[in-house]
């Protein structure tokens, strides 16, 4: 097995893969409402190249997979696609990120297909902010989700949530008592560049520190030892074991002991979120001219031009940060 290693010294097992750009929300700091510019279908990676890719990954040691979007419950063979992956040689942990309108329907075929876990978006407690900040009345739909996630043991059950100042910034603690009663663990994450309107403002974004203040009051807070490649710093609510985590991309990133790799729905193999540029993988696998020998060499080739490309960090604390053209939900996040 060969090591996907950087310059750093970043061994990287994880990829995160977008399987379609999609969504059946339009959360506002994602996307605009009105948007519509979606990929051409037959841009998109077939399931059949899609487990190419992903069993040339995990030769070169990828041993996590984790589904997105856009929503990756909206792709039509999602189920089939999670046993697929199940049935891989030395197949992933495999888990799954989703906005949960479709999970009371799919949790227990895809639990049955092999999803280990799931992680859901969910910023609000309140049915009328959802609705203002998703522009879809769709608030039952996700607690109905949860549930069937919960009864199908697709634990432990993450929950997802962007506090924005003056939208849902005061739901901080009542999002982690919340939590705490239905056995979620929560993670707030910072605000990041990724929105296809570019209206992220670092100067106005509810921080970790923010996050931390607010909670202290009300919460003992003590920080978890190990941390590893995980995103969020997690702490001990009261002495724990119940935790709530916070990643913070902005203020505090965690770009040094970051393993991952993202995979866009396309199939553009991506260093890290805020990368500028993508290798290009679908192209290999559709050139008629390249024998399956010759595909499966020239994808290995690009996983590692791509890992060795990785830069130290993402920058975008650092004034010549350019945020990237495509929006969280084609990159895969």
């Amino acid at each position: 097995m060969t090591q996907l290693i950087d310059t750093f010294g970043r061994v990287h097992r994880d990829i995160r893969v977008s399987l379609t750009d999609r969504c059946n929300l339009r959360c506002t700091y994602c996307m605009p409402h009105d948007f519509a510019a979606w990929m051409p279908s037959d841009e998109l990676l077939t399931t059949d190249e899609l487990m190419r890719i992903l069993s040339i990954g995990i030769e070169l040691g990828i041993d996590e997979v984790r589904l997105t979007g856009g929503e990756p419950l909206l792709r039509p063979d999602i189920v089939d696609i999670v046993a697929r992956i199940n049935a891989l040689p030395n197949p992933p942990k495999l888990s799954l990120t989703t906005n949960g309108l479709r999970l009371a329907a799919l949790a227990q075929p895809l639990k049955d297909a092999g999803l280990e876990r799931v992680n859901v978006s969910l910023d609000t407690l309140s049915p009328q902010r959802f609705k203002e900040m998703t522009f879809r009345d769709r608030f039952d739909d996700v607690l109905k989700g949860l549930k069937a996630a919960r009864d199908a043991d697709l634990t432990p059950i993450k929950i997802n949530t962007v506090l924005m100042p003056g939208v849902n910034d005061d739901e901080a603690v009542a999002l982690v008592k919340w939590s705490l009663d239905e056995g979620f663990r929560l993670r707030f994450i910072e605000q990041m560049p990724l929105d296809a309107g570019g209206v992220w403002d670092r100067k106005t974004m509810v921080t970790a520190d923010d996050i931390f203040h607010s909670l202290n009051p009300v919460f003992s807070l003590s920080p978890v030892p190990t941390r590893g490649s995980a995103p969020a710093e997690e702490f001990y609510i009261n002495g724990g074991p119940e935790t709530v985590g916070i990643i913070a991309s902005v203020t505090r990133p965690f770009c040094g002991a970051c393993d991952r790799l993202r995979l866009t729905a396309d199939g553009q193999l991506r260093s890290c979120l805020f990368a500028t540029k993508e290798m290009d993988l679908r192209g290999v696998l559709r050139d008629e001219a390249m024998s399956d020998d010759q595909k499966t060499a020239e994808i290995e080739m690009r996983f590692g031009k791509t890992v060795l490309s990785k830069l130290p960090g993402h920058g975008i604390n650092d004034p010549s940060f350019i945020q990237p053209d495509r929006p969280m939900s084609a990159i895969g996040g």
